[in-house]
């Protein structure tokens, strides 16, 4: 999806360019910030909302199984569907306790500040640059945590959980809003060359077919791993 772009104010955008009403403010400007429906506050943050929503709902769901099975190990789970599809075979490795508790209590903590965060910015909020660039960084590890759950659960455990799946994809998806976001304000401290060409690779729409191609890519490896086993 792509949108026109505008210049905007230097307070509005960290090392952005000031218009001068001089006949070179309709040249092309690579620093320019895209406007539109999907470069917009509301749909990017409004991502972050529901997504974050979701891997709370999916880490409350996660904490409770933890807890059934730490009273009664041989207790069945709502999300056992099949031998793949297993939330108790995942919940009983030890990888599902990497810090010694339940992975899902993180989320218990983590995903309130992303909820709360994306609230604040939809209600007119403006972060420092600093602090959204932290929660890039802090974020980007737990994606990287989320990804190694998934790597654990397909390759070594060989056996998935729906409410652990749920998780991966929301992380992603909030942290390529986040990110989204982040390239718009010019707030990862880019050298001026590769935000010139990131912004570029918003603007024109690629990003968000990169990001759709990734999940159907993880979906894609899903089945390709499993296929009609899932089910069986």
């Amino acid at each position: 999806m792509t949108g026109s772009t505008t210049a905007v104010a230097d307070d509005a955008r960290p090392g952005g360019r000031p218009a001068s009403g001089t006949a070179q403010d309709t040249a092309y400007d690579p620093f320019a910030r895209p406007t539109g429906w999907s470069h917009s506050r509301g749909l990017l943050f409004g991502e972050m909302l529901v997504f974050g929503l979701l891997s709370l709902t999916a880490a409350f769901v996660l904490s409770y199984d933890a807890v059934v099975l730490a009273a009664n190990p041989a207790a069945v789970l709502s999300c056992d569907v099949s031998t793949v599809l297993s939330c108790g075979t995942v919940a009983q490795s030890w990888q599902a306790q990497v810090f010694g508790f339940p992975n899902a209590f993180l989320g218990l903590v983590a995903e309130p500040v992303v909820i709360t965060t994306a609230v604040a910015a939809l209600g007119g909020t403006r972060f420092p640059r600093w602090f959204l660039f932290a929660a890039q960084c802090v974020y980007f590890l737990g994606v990287v945590f989320a990804y190694w759950l998934f790597y654990q659960s397909m390759v070594v455990i060989g056996a998935l959980c729906p409410w652990c799946l749920l998780i991966t994809v929301s992380t992603t998806l909030v942290f390529a809003s986040l990110l989204h976001w982040n390239v718009l304000e010019d707030n990862l401290y880019l050298p001026r060359g590769a935000q010139a060409r990131l912004l570029g690779f918003v603007r024109s729409g690629a990003y968000g077919y990169l990001v759709a191609a990734w999940l159907v890519g993880l979906a894609a490896l899903v089945v390709l791993r499993y296929g009609p086993a899932l089910l069986a």
